[in-house]
């Protein structure tokens, strides 16, 4: 079968919170069980004639942390969704940055999402009791909306569903992701699964089963074993296929190169295991992968580590692998180092076998060394991972097995990553070290800062290098949240240091942060020969590609009118670039190259002007004249007579700008008007009217950004007291000279810090567009949902104040015409909005909305009017057809309620009852 690609994986596990961390405590052997928490329960409550009652597992540190916020969750909803829900948003966020793609991008398009799950304790904890259900608790407590609100916030269209296998469930949702991605139905997929332990009623179940280990360790294959501890865990990994993933040059974790799912059938017991059965999915899984059981290397098993389960996994392993072989094939169990995480025991072994191949090192399972010598492993073929193994070069394959109790077994067959083409660096002859616009978003300033500083710490512990592929990495990945941040630099060591300099901004720690509200207005202002200078640009030649292809243009559209390159004398520092008949070609050369580099960046003016010689440039970036058009008429200029110049220009087809075009010639906006020969005759000989220009553009466009495009700083001097639009802002795309690509970055990093969405592509030459992993999103550990109270359906109604005792009770109506109704009626609409999400005061002001920033559904808004009803009777008679455009923030409801009360103040008598 075709290949599939584990572009990207996350996962929090006990005692490992994240990919990283989890790969330290396999390669350590550490163990992650122990006691019981108190947030969970008391282990003494459970009655003691109850076989099996957990005293131990494996648990999550933060299971009740949830950025809800991020997601626009309101925190009555989160309060009352399954924290496995909680635990795969985040976890599906982050795997997606792994896999180098911003979530926020792939909103529209089809991604699969695809969860294993064993059903919902919180559901078992809070559905008997009646008179605390409500709609959120009701979605939040279903199993499959552990997949749908993944696909829901993320804006997924493709395949959403969770599938419950009992043990086995998240391996069988990777198999039904690689399924889906081989037949079409999606090019990208999320699969793995989650669990968490929070009744001790399944642990009972495992003691009248004779499953619960009664010392507290799952010990696979081990001597000891006596049987299984539960755990807590979630998992997920990004899959692609094969060839796409190495087509758009995504980093590879492993190849899954086949799966199988079978079922045990007619067996000694529904509970019990088939080794017949686990003997077919391996041989199943091998066939599809085109693999022969010989070449398998290494094999995650099920290993629970119960004396029957070991002893028939054992079996089947050996009927598979025992065949004439170099090198015994090597198993383990995660379990040893976990427990048994159950619904994400599948996804577990997976991401264990993904980071083994990637390191190229088998961690040693843990307890391998008290092996049961009963197993006959060595007989079978097989060898108990004692000590870590270091696997050889070229090609490795592994196997991951998981079985559910109820007899449902998947198989899958791993690859080690594909070993990725080198990239052609070219040697730099100037010393120029490559720079790069490193990005970084977040959905609050706090967010932001957090994020700044953990991009810091990761990027800190890296050794020095050069910093342009992780800056193209972050373009890709850490965009499209509402704060953002950006900085230059060209190593590593600068980058860090940065990233730590702009999270300590005394600004930014009081939460004061960039958050673009639209789109920059960026005008071009075209130097005149006041910029020109001898080798000007020359540097910015030699480091940054796109502009180089551009002088190149312009240098041969001018060669032959000239008799001379122009590209030449400004990289040999010719005096004859700056001063002389060579001066304006020269100079429209550099502002061509300069605004078309600005262009292909993503930057495009809203209008332009251009000072004397630069009105060509401006021209020919308006649309109003091609480059051969502006060549002849610049060498004209240059070479011949008035009277000649006059005859060239009669040859120019005339045109309409197709910008707003500021005429220094006109002192004013051309309006609709041809830029034709007699306009280039008399621009050429006739004295500029910059000033004017530049005012009637600003009147305009009240541009946000000037942009002057010339070798160095001219024009810009003069606007210094500009009447500029608020926070107006003069920028130059070359400020000096000697100015080279760090200014263009520079330049780029602060339009994209006012909203604009740069070309990031064009940023880097190719050589440096490589993906590489970054530290994951940093999410708040602020806000902790647990097992808290939450509102019932029919929010009640704040009681309104008491009224003195010679008045009798009003109503809004009545109030307003006494009050100011605008300040009332919003207060109230806030007080509404906040109790049935349960917001702090901090979250809901007038400008707030509530489906971009609340996250209000439908049921919300249902419960909204109820409560606005309650405190405002006027309401009653609003059908929800009519409040329905109104709800777009706490401002426009309090606008059409304002307006309803004064129909009600016109047609009642002030002081009725």
């Amino acid at each position: 079968m075709p290949a599939v690609a584990i572009v990207g994986l996350d996962c929090a596990f006990p005692g490992a919170p994240d990919p990283e961390a989890y790969w330290d405590l396999l390669m350590r052997g550490a163990d992650a069980v122990g006691p019981i928490p108190d947030q969970r329960w008391d282990p003494r409550e459970v009655p003691g004639g109850s076989r099996g009652a957990m005293t131990a597992g494996g648990f999550l540190d933060a299971a009740d942390v949830f950025d809800n916020a991020f997601f626009a969750i309101a925190p009555r909803e989160a309060a009352a969704m399954d924290p496995q829900q909680r635990l795969l948003l985040q976890c599906a966020w982050r795997a997606l940055e792994d896999s180098g793609r911003a979530p926020r991008s792939l909103a529209g398009q089809g991604v699969g999402v695809f969860v294993g799950m064993m059903g919902s304790e919180w559901a078992q904890l809070h559905l008997p009791d009646h008179t605390r259900v409500n709609a959120q608790f009701g979605v939040g407590s279903t199993g499959a909306m552990a997949a749908n609100r993944i696909s829901h916030h993320l804006g997924l269209t493709g395949p959403s569903l969770v599938v419950d296998t009992a043990c086995s469930s998240s391996l069988v949702a990777v198999h039904l992701a690689v399924n889906s991605l081989l037949s079409g139905e999606c090019d990208l997929a999320l699969a793995g699964g989650v669990n968490l332990v929070l009744t001790p009623s399944l642990g009972v179940v495992y003691g009248h089963l004779g499953l619960a280990s009664a010392q507290g360790h799952c010990l696979p294959f081990g001597a000891e074993a006596d049987g299984i501890v539960r755990s807590d865990g979630v998992g997920l990994v990004a899959l692609r296929r094969l060839e796409d993933a190495l087509a758009d040059r995504q980093p590879v974790h492993a190849v899954i190169r086949g799966t199988a799912v079978n079922q045990d059938g007619r067996s000694n017991g529904i509970t019990a295991p088939n080794p017949w059965a686990q003997q077919a999915v391996l041989e199943a899984a091998y066939r599809r992968a085109g693999v022969t059981a010989d070449q398998i290397r290494f094999v995650e098993t099920h290993g629970t580590g119960t004396v029957l389960g070991d002893m028939l996994e054992a079996r089947a392993l050996g009927l598979v692998h025992g065949v004439e072989r170099e090198l015994p094939c090597a198993i383990g169990s995660v379990k040893g180092n976990l427990g048994h995480t159950e619904g994400a025991a599948g996804i577990a072994g997976l991401i264990k076998a993904a980071l083994s191949l990637r390191h190229r090192m088998v961690p040693a399972s843990r307890f391998g060394h008290q092996e049961n010598r009963q197993l006959r492993l060595a007989d079978r073929g097989l060898s108990l991972l004692k000590a870590p193994l270091r696997l050889a070069p070229g090609e490795v394959l592994a196997g991951v097995s998981s079985f559910g109790i109820g007899g449902t077994n998947a198989h899958a067959v791993l690859a080690a990553p594909p070993r990725p083409e080198p990239v052609r660096r070219p040697r730099r002859t100037d010393g120029a070290v490559g720079c790069g616009v490193f990005t970084l978003t977040g959905d609050t300033p706090e967010a932001l800062r957090r994020n700044l500083a953990a991009a810091a710490e990761s990027i800190g512990r890296r050794p020095r290098g050069e910093a342009a592929s992780l800056c193209w990495s972050s373009n890709r990945v850490k965009t499209g949240l509402a704060y953002r941040a950006a900085v230059v630099a060209g190593d590593t060591v600068e980058l860090a240091g940065r990233l730590r300099a702009a999270a300590e901004d005394e600004l930014l720690r009081a939460g004061i942060a960039e958050r673009p509200g639209r789109k920059p207005v960026t005008v071009f202002l075209f130097s005149g020969e006041g910029a020109a200078c001898a080798g000007m640009t020359a540097r910015l030649y030699g480091e940054h590609e796109v502009y180089r292809r551009l002088l190149g243009e312009a240098d041969a559209a001018l060669g032959p009118y000239l008799g001379v390159g122009v590209r030449d004398l400004l990289l040999a520092g010719d005096e004859r670039a700056a001063r002389g008949a060579l001066a304006r070609p020269a100079q429209f050369a550099v502002g061509y190259a300069l605004a078309g580099t600005l262009r292909e960046l993503g930057v495009q003016p809203a209008g332009v002007l251009g000072h004397g010689v630069g009105e060509y440039a401006a021209a020919v970036h308006a649309g109003a004249l091609d480059l051969d058009a502006a060549a002849r008429l610049l060498a004209a200029h240059a070479l011949p007579e008035r009277a000649d110049f006059a005859s060239v220009a009669g040859t120019v087809t005339p045109a309409v700008p197709a910008l707003p075009f500021a005429s220094t010639l006109r002192g004013r906006l051309l309006l609709d008007e041809e830029l034709d020969a007699a306009y280039w005759s008399a621009q050429a000989f006739t004295a500029v009217h910059f000033h004017e220009a530049f005012a009637a553009l600003n009147e305009s466009l009240a541009p946000t950004h000037v942009v002057e495009i010339g070798a160095r700083i001219d024009l810009l001097d003069q606007l210094a007291g500009a009447d500029l639009a608020e926070g107006g802002r003069l920028l130059a795309a070359s400020p000096g000279p000697d100015a080279g690509a760090r200014a263009l970055a520079e330049l780029v990093a602060e339009l994209y810090l006012a909203g604009l969405d740069p070309a990031w592509e064009a940023c880097y030459p190719a050589e440096q567009r490589t993906l590489e992993r970054l530290v994951p999103y940093a999410f708040s550990a602020e806000t902790r949902y647990w097992k808290r109270p939450w509102a019932s359906p029919q929010l009640a109604p704040q009681a309104p104040p008491a009224a003195a005792p010679a008045a009798a009770p009003r109503t809004i109506a009545q109030s307003a015409a006494a009050a100011r109704p605008e300040d009332q009626v919003t207060r109230l609409v806030i007080e509404a909005v906040r109790e049935v999400g349960d917001y702090e005061a901090h979250r809901v002001t007038p400008a707030t909305r509530l489906y971009q920033d609340l996250g209000f559904d439908s049921v919300m808004l249902m419960q909204l009017k109820d409560v606005l009803e309650a405190r405002m009777p006027q309401m009653a008679d609003i059908s929800v057809q009519q409040l329905l455009p109104a709800l777009n923030s706490v401002a426009t409801i309090a606008e059409f309620l304002n307006e309803w009360i004064t129909v009600q103040v016109a047609v009642e008598p002030v002081g009725r009852s």
